[in-house]
Order: structure tokens, then sequence, then C-alpha cells
């Protein structure tokens, strides 16, 4: 896609304000940071553009630039929360937009400020909880003093440290932070702003729907994302494995913040809060390869790897596609948690589905069970523990190669939804006194 065309709103105090809009669907606002905001040159920074680029295919997406910063009118910076509310205001307005979802990092004090006060324009709110680079504000003040001697090298050097030493995109970074402003001392004072801002008066005022996404791996993150969940009632927290910064735009989290944007209540009437939380009813899916032992004596350590890599593949196209957020890999299987039996019950058939194709023109074929079951696991960090977790594992087990296997209560759930389940009878899982019935979910007219 080429680079949109850059358009202006006129502020209420008669600032002009960048923007770009492309794409069709709900409006969604990436709202700017103004520690680093430029929406000509981000453009050319890949992670953001494929981002932007996929969001787009269903969705309306605006991104602008702050007053004084990028490509809107310079030489009138104000980092206020009244300034930052203006800049949104001309924009939605410039667009007629009466509602918009609204998305933005932890550190974009616009993101809390909008959804607390004024939940009746912000449909959704998504919070990126981006990855915390060690030593972070160690780093920061050992190269500020950089900023006013040597400009380029500051932003260089600032770019690596936000994004890693080896990231290719570092260098792209760096222009974009130079675009952001040509007066260091107006980049270290928004610097200064953001890192001084606290979301923690704003979150219990919040209560439109939100989604908080973070890379899983990612200690300082996922702490971060955790209290955040905590103090927005209702929040979704969603953590992505494969972060790809600055926003983390995997497969899953396109799909997730799609899927999340385009649940919409009826016009002019308020959108319920997701029920779906940190300690809420979860739908649990485990995956194991069958005969993963004979494969690898089969075909060596190398070739079985190949054989379950393709199986890993397929398998986190599924979740991002389907909304799953996986919880770890096994080698030759897979556990992952859905907010909805309809979305892990489709998953399952979408992945039974990608394993037949494969199976017709690759010789050596992928049997994949499927055990699928709900409850309300307890999580712990990024982990999910508990009877309820035990039991899909049993479930899983208790399945043929090929087989999507389903506890009572997930047929229960789903009853009325057009599902095909066949009984499998009563099964006494291992552990577990009481037995379980089961029920094979039917991917296919034809098995």
């Amino acid at each position: 896609m080429d680079a949109p065309p850059i358009q202006y709103a006129k502020t209420a105090d008669g600032v002009s304000i960048a923007y770009w809009a492309i794409g069709e669907g709900p409006p969604l606002v990436i709202l700017s940071n103004p520690a680093g905001t430029n929406v000509q040159l981000e453009w050319e920074l890949e992670p953001r553009r494929i981002g932007f680029e996929r969001l787009a295919e269903r969705a309306q997406v605006i991104r602008y630039d702050w007053r004084g910063l990028g490509v809107s009118q310079r030489d009138c910076l104000d980092l206020s929360p009244e300034a930052a509310s203006r800049d949104l205001e001309a924009v939605v307005q410039s667009l007629g937009l009466e509602r918009f979802a609204a998305y933005g990092g932890t550190r974009t004090p616009t993101a809390f400020v909008v959804a607390a006060e004024h939940p009746q324009r912000v449909s959704h709110l998504i919070l990126d909880v981006g990855p915390i680079p060690p030593d972070r504000g160690r780093r920061l003040a050992a190269i500020r003093m950089h900023a006013d001697q040597d400009w380029e090298m500051f932003t260089e050097i600032l770019a690596r440290v936000l994004m890693g030493w080896d990231n290719p995109s570092a260098v792209q970074m760096a222009a974009g932070i130079r675009g952001t402003t040509d007066r260091p001392s107006d980049y270290l004072a928004a610097l200064d702003a953001t890192a001084a801002f606290s979301p923690e008066p704003y979150l219990a005022a919040i209560k439109v729907p939100t989604l908080i996404l973070y890379p899983r791996d990612d200690e300082g993150a996922s702490r971060i994302a955790r209290s955040l969940a905590g103090g927005i009632g209702g929040a979704h927290l969603m953590g992505i494995t494969g972060w790809s910064p600055p926003f983390g735009m995997t497969e899953t989290a396109v799909a997730a913040i799609l899927e999340f944007i385009n649940t919409v209540a009826s016009p002019g009437a308020p959108i319920a809060p997701p029920k779906v939380d940190v300690s809420a009813v979860r739908t649990i899916v485990f995956t194991d390869v069958e005969g993963s032992t004979a494969l690898n004596e089969r075909l060596g350590d190398d070739g079985a790897r190949e054989v379950l890599r393709e199986h890993e593949r397929l398998t986190r196209e599924a979740l991002g596609a389907h909304g799953g957020s996986e919880v770890k890999a096994m080698g030759d299987g897979f556990m992952a948690w859905f907010p909805s039996a309809t979305r892990a019950v489709e998953c399952a058939i979408a992945l039974r589905r990608a394993f037949a194709a494969h199976n017709e023109v690759h010789d050596e074929p992928l049997r994949v069970r499927v055990g699928i079951n709900a409850g309300e696991p307890i999580a712990e960090g990024d982990d999910l523990f508990g009877a309820s977790v035990i039991a899909t594992a049993r479930v899983a087990s208790a399945a043929k190669g090929g087989q999507i296997l389903a506890s009572d209560v997930v047929r229960q759930l789903l009853a009325g939804k057009g599902f095909v389940f066949t009984n499998q009878g009563d099964h006494v899982l291992k552990g577990f006194e009481e037995p379980v019935r089961l029920h094979e979910v039917r991917w296919d007219s034809s098995n």
C-alpha cells in the first residue's frame, strides 16, 4: 500500500494537526504519543506499516501527530492532557466520527484520559503494554546528555535501547525520532512527560470495554498488564507470543483487535464490558500430535522437528485467526484458552481442516487430537492451573488422532449454535473420581 495522504484538522484553539486515515469499517484511532510521533516517517517503519495495513482490512485506521511535533504545526508544543484532548477531538470531528475505538500505549496519557472522561465517545479501548527493555530508565539517563551534543547519535542509541541492539528497524526508528522534532529539548520534555504520567487515577473511571495486550514472555510488561487489568473492571487481558514492536501486530494481535472492535452494540446504546477477565470462565484447548515418539524414531530429530514445526505454524495461525491466547507450546502439542466456547470450537474445526489439507499433499501426515473444556482456572502470571486445566489435558488424551473431543459443559454452552456433537459416552478421566461425558465435535459432513 502506498503511503496515505496527510490531511490537517484545526483544533478549537487554532492548531493544525496532521493525520491520515485508511481502510473501511469501525473507526480505530491510533493515539499519538509525544515521545515519538511523525505520521509521515513512521510509515517507513515496517512493523508499524504492516500493522496498520492489516488493521485496515476490517477497520478505518486513523493516525495523527501531537501538536508541535511530527508534521503537525510546530512551535506550539503543549504536553498537557487538555491539549491532547483538543488534538484528538479535532481529528475525529474532521472525519465526522461520533464514536471510535482508541488504541494507545500505556505511556500514552490520552488513552486513559479520553476513556475515563469521555466514555460516550469511546466504543472500545485497546491498551498496548509494549516490551520493557532491561534497565530502560538507567540507560536513558546515561545517554540523555548526548541529546544536545550529538542529536543524531542520541537518537541512534535511543532506538536501539527501545527496540534491541540487533533490531534492523532501529535505524528507521531513529530517523522517526529525529522527525518528531528538530529541538532535542522538546523531545526530552516529551520523554519526561510520558515517564511521569501515571494511569492509576483514571483506571476506576474507565467503564468502556478494554483489551490489554502484552508480550507474554516479558515479566515487566506482564506485571504492568496485570496491574491495569486489576484496576479496570471487566478488562480482557491477552498475552501475545512473538511480539513485534512497536505495536505488537502479530496475526494473533490483529485478529484479537479486529474481533474486539467489531463487537458493536445497537446505535446509541452503551456497549457492555466484556465478561472475560483474569479470573473469569475460560474455554481451554489442548492439542497433541499422535505418535510423536514414533515420528522421532522414524525420521530422526531433525526430520521430526520439521514436521512438528508445521504443526506449530498451522496451530498458531488458527489461534491468531480465532482470538485464542497461547499459554504454552509443549513440543508436540499446545495449551491455549479462549474467552468463549464458540471461538474455541471454531478454532478446533479450523485446525482439523488445516491438518486435513496438509495431509493431502505431504508424505508425513499430521494426526492431531484436540481436547476442549471450560472452567475457572487459576491464573498465575501467564500460565493457567487447576482442575479444569488438568481435565482438558485428560480429554485430549482420550481423543484419537484427528478427533476433537469436548466435555459436556462445552456442549451445553454451545446448545443451539449450530455445532454438531456425537455422544461418546461417559469417561473416567485419570485423577478424577466422577465420570465425565465427552462428545466428538463433527467438523465435516463426511466424517
